[in-house]
């Protein structure tokens, strides 16, 4: 018999593409989130939007705001509520250094991946980031289409 093919993978990882466009990152950090049962579920399915998501601290905490996941299809009024505010895992010392950092002028908190580690642990990857200006991004695609080019060249 074949074996099936389970819906649930711990190789999940969910990029934000549209935020190396818009910011420039200075430095970047790995947190773990707070999650509900069926949020994880969904999140091994790959059902998870970082696109609008960005990170705020309240109380001394930070958290994640308008981060979609997707409700779980089989899960009952227990089913979470899609873009709910996540409260976000760091260390001490990480949480005061960003938000030491935050009170500089232009600086932001946004999300850049979330994966499944080795353990089996959703993790978030965030960075300190700047916004960029106009031709800021126009250099970063100008540089993007000469890459690109010179690999075409080699082959």
């Amino acid at each position: 018999m074949a074996k099936e093919k389970s819906r649930f993978s711990n190789q999940i990882n969910i990029k934000n593409r549209r935020a190396s466009y818009e910011f420039s990152f200075l430095d970047t950090f790995v947190a773990g989130m707070q999650l509900r049962g069926t949020e994880i579920k969904s999140i091994r399915e790959g059902k998870a939007q970082l696109q609008d998501a960005y990170c705020y601290f309240n109380g001394g905490e930070l958290y994640i705001k308008q981060m979609h996941i997707a409700q779980f299809t089989e899960g009952s009024y227990n089913n979470h509520i899609t873009d709910r505010e996540r409260k976000l895992l760091l260390n001490k010392r990480e949480l005061k250094k960003l938000e030491s950092k935050l009170e500089e002028k232009g600086l932001s908190v946004i999300p850049l991946r979330l994966f499944i580690n080795d353990r089996g642990f959703a993790k978030i990857e965030i960075a300190l980031a700047k916004g960029k200006k106009l031709f800021d991004k126009r250099d970063s695609i100008k540089d993007k289409d000469i890459k690109r080019d010179l690999e075409r060249i080699k082959y």
